[in-house]
C-alpha cells in the first residue's frame, strides 16, 4: 500500500520535502513506520522524540495504518 505523510519542523528539514509517499505492507504499524524511515533517514532517529498522528490522533506504536488515512510526523516542539 502507498502511505502519504505530512513532515513538519525539523523533520520536514531533514527529510527535504513537507509530504513524503512511502510503500508500505499492508498492516503495517505506526511504529513499523517510523523503523522504516529510520532507516531511510537516519537523522530522524537522532530525535528526541518524533510522534505519529493518523487521522488528527496520536497513534500508539501498534496502531494500524491504512492507504487512505491522513498520516503525520510531528517532532518536539519547543517555545513559550
Amino acid at each position: 500500500m502507498n502511505l502519504k505523510i505530512a513532515l513538519f519542523g525539523i523533520a520536514r528539514e531533514i527529510v527535504g520535502q513537507s509530504t513524503l509517499e512511502v510503500a508500505a505492507p499492508a498492516g503495517q504499524s505506526a511504529r513499523g513506520l517510523l523503523v522504516a524511515l529510520h532507516a531511510q533517514y537516519p537523522a530522524l532517529a537522532g530525535l528526541s522524540s518524533l510522534a505519529v498522528a493518523v487521522n488528527n490522533e496520536y497513534a500508539t506504536d501498534d496502531t494500524p495504518l491504512h492507504e487512505r488515512d491522513e498520516i503525520a510526523l510531528i517532532p518536539p516542539v519547543s517555545g513559550g
